[in-house]
Parts: C-alpha cells; sequence; structure tokens
C-alpha cells in the first residue's frame, strides 16, 4: 500500500492510465539491479528511485573520480574519494526515501552473479566491457530475467532488452563472438559526451518501468541506435538463433563460465612479445635512457597526461614512421606504451611484423604509471 507521501510524491503517475494507483503499487513492490553505478548505471537508478521501484540493487567496486562527473549524475563534488555505492545511496536518499538500496561492493563475477541478481525482477546491464556484458547476458537467461542491455561511444548509443524466455533474442544471438581485446576502445580511451549516457541510461531506465508495468512495446528483438550528432534514431531487427550455445535449441551452456578467457583476456603474451612493468620504466627514465620511447594513444589522450619522454605517435599512424625506425636498426629498443597496454601491444605485434626483434610493451599503460607510489 501507498502511504500518504507516495501519493503525494506520485501523483503525476495516477492519471496515466499506464500506471494509476495500482501500477504505481506495482513498482512499489518491484525490484531492479543496476549493474554499474557509471554513465548509464547513474541515470538508471536516478529515474528508478524517482518512479518509485520499491529495491534497487547496485553492483559496483569503485570510488567516485573527478572525471566521472562529467557524465555520472549520482555522483557530486562532495562525494570525491568515496565508494560510488555510498555515494549512490546518498543521492538516491535525497531523490527518494521511500526506495531501498541495495550495496554490492565488488566486481559481477561468476562466482557471485547468480545469487545478486535472482532475487530481482529486471537486471539493467550498465557495464562497458565485453566479459561483463556476457556475464550478464548469461546470468539472466540461466534465471530467465529480462537483461537491458545499453552501450555507448562517442556520441552512438544503443539498446535494447534481451529475454528469450520473453520471446526474444539474447546478447549472444546478436554478437556471438567477442571482438579481440584492445580492437574496440573503452569510453576513456575513445570519448563520449556526458549528456549521452544520460539519455541512454534513461531509456534503459523507462524500459524496466515498461516491464513491471506490463506496458507499451519493449523493443525485444530490436536494437535502438541512437546517433547525437544527427539527432537520429534507427533500428535493427535481431533474431534469435537457433544455434546459440545458450538461448538456442540445444544449449551447451547450462552454467556460468570464465568470461575473461572467453574474451581472451587471458590469453597468454606471445614468447615473441617483450614487456616491461611502469616500475622497470621508471628506473630506466630516472637513469636518463636514451632509447625510442613511444605513446601511442591520442592527442587529446596525451594532453590529459603523459610520461616524460614519450614521442606521441597515435597508433594509426605507427606504419608512417617505420622508415625512420629501421634507420636505428631492426635490433633498436622500442618501448611502447598506450592508456592501459593493449594498444601499445597492438603496435608491438605490428613493428615484429615488419621484422623489428626488440620492440617492448609497457604492462598497465600510463594507468599504471599514475598509480606509482
Amino acid at each position: 500500500m501507498l502511504s500518504t507521501a507516495e501519493k503525494a510524491r506520485y501523483a503525476r503517475h495516477f492519471s496515466l492510465s499506464q500506471v494509476g494507483v495500482e501500477g504505481q503499487e506495482k513498482l512499489k513492490a518491484s525490484s531492479v539491479l543496476c549493474i554499474g553505478a557509471g554513465g548509464l548505471g547513474s541515470p538508471s537508478a536516478l529515474y528508478l528511485a524517482a518512479a518509485g521501484i520499491g529495491k534497487i540493487g547496485i553492483v559496483d567496486p569503485d570510488i567516485v573520480e573527478l572525471s566521472n562527473l562529467q557524465r555520472q549524475i549520482l555522483h557530486g563534488q562532495s562525494t570525491l574519494g568515496k565508494s560510488k555505492l555510498e555515494s549512490a545511496q546518498q543521492r538516491i536518499t535525497e531523490t527518494n526515501p521511500h526506495v531501498e538500496v541495495v550495496k554490492y561492493p565488488t566486481h559481477f563475477t561468476s562466482e557471485n552473479a547468480l545469487e545478486i541478481a535472482k532475487d530481482y525482477d529486471v537486471i539493467i546491464d550498465g557495464t562497458d566491457n565485453f566479459p561483463t556484458r556476457y556475464l550478464s547476458n548469461d546470468v539472466c537467461v540461466l534465471l530467465k530475467k529480462p537483461n537491458i542491455y545499453a552501450s555507448i561511444f562517442r556520441f552512438e548509443g544503443q539498446l535494447s532488452i534481451f529475454a528469450p524466455h520473453l520471446g526474444g533474442p539474447c546478447y549472444r544471438c546478436m554478437l556471438p563472438q567477442p571482438p579481440d581485446p584492445g580492437t574496440v576502445p573503452s569510453c576513456a580511451e575513445a570519448g563520449v559526451l556526458g549528456v549521452l549516457p544520460g539519455i541512454i541510461g534513461s531509456l534503459q531506465a523507462m524500459e524496466a518501468i515498461k516491464i513491471i508495468l506490463n506496458a507499451g512495446a519493449p523493443p525485444l528483438g530490436r536494437l535502438l541506435h541512437y546517433d547525437a550528432l544527427q539527432t537520429h534514431f534507427r533500428e535493427f531487427k535481431l533474431k534469435r538463433d537457433p544455434e546459440c550455445p545458450i538461448c538456442g535449441e540445444n544449449p551447451t551452456i547450462t552454467e556460468l563460465i570464465d568470461y575473461d578467457n572467453f574474451c581472451g583476456m587471458n590469453t597468454p603474451t606471445p614468447n615473441n612479445s617483450n614487456e616491461i612493468s611502469v616500475s622497470e620504466l621508471n628506473e630506466k627514465l630516472a637513469n636518463s635512457y636514451t632509447g625510442i620511447f613511444l605513446d601511442v594513444r591520442e592527442t587529446w589522450e596525451h594532453d590529459v597526461a603523459q610520461i616524460p619522454g614519450a614521442r606521441l605517435v597515435p597508433l594509426a599512424t605507427v606504419p608512417s614512421i617505420i622508415p625512420e625506425l629501421k634507420e636505428h636498426g631492426l635490433d633498436a629498443e622500442i618501448i611502447i606504451h598506450c592508456k592501459s597496454g593493449a594498444r601499445s601491444d597492438h603496435a608491438c605485434e605490428f613493428l615484429r611484423g615488419e621484422g623489428f626483434t626488440n620492440a617492448i610493451n609497457v604492462v598497465g599503460g600510463i594507468d599504471a604509471w599514475l598509480k606509482l607510489p
């Protein structure tokens, strides 16, 4: 039952035939799990709370950083350095004290995902990496929960609902195999306009509410694409794959797997791929390193932070400096870094293909460098 205060709070809902008092009571009795309290999870959780969802679970192990505030509206200046979950609970409670917030200060993993997700009605995937997207998909298929998927990239976003138990496809039907590690840049690498996750995350909240109310038409079997620069929506049809390994006619995945391994994140480094830690790099630089040291990030990333002595050569332009590098000899030591180590590893692999025998990848990239004591 709704209290007097709740009836006053949700008054604008009651005149909607799809909601009314009965629908509002459904929202109060419902629960939604948000995987991530970042760019997508922030607007999703905030609007779900404002709408009166009774219980909102949030999974996120991170703390609030200054770079988050450009898009993650759950957080603010006053919560810098605090747990994102504490920040989220504070913000949600300010928005609606009638909402229960359940905090999971951990990564969403194969070991805990089923236990966390089992008691929620709807799952919102606000993650930004492929292992967790496949994990959240498989959890939802196994538990028969709707998986409200979204992703963002620069000025574009996309959204769908994966729910084979409701007749639609799953994420694996759309993307049977993950892309190779490092081939799809993250938002930190490619950039994203802060308003974009607000738009897409709000759409996720809308779809969760529609499912709970059984109102309207959810985008089952449809992928919605939004181009912010052109102010243009497109829709693509998605079909359920009868050969899908988890929701197909003869599923081969009946329990959660190692998703990092499935997405190639645990692939051993080839024997001919030399690596160097940021600590070892620091020692070299402290001893007046005179070898070739390249930064293969983009110009805007270099403007934000640099490792002293590195020459900026964005990854796409590395082939243009091959003649210059060959002047130093094919056995010349070439140390390469990027943001986290993926693009620099691709650069090293490319140079080895050109005959260079001593291309060295900086493990962890500038992310690891900035954490040096």
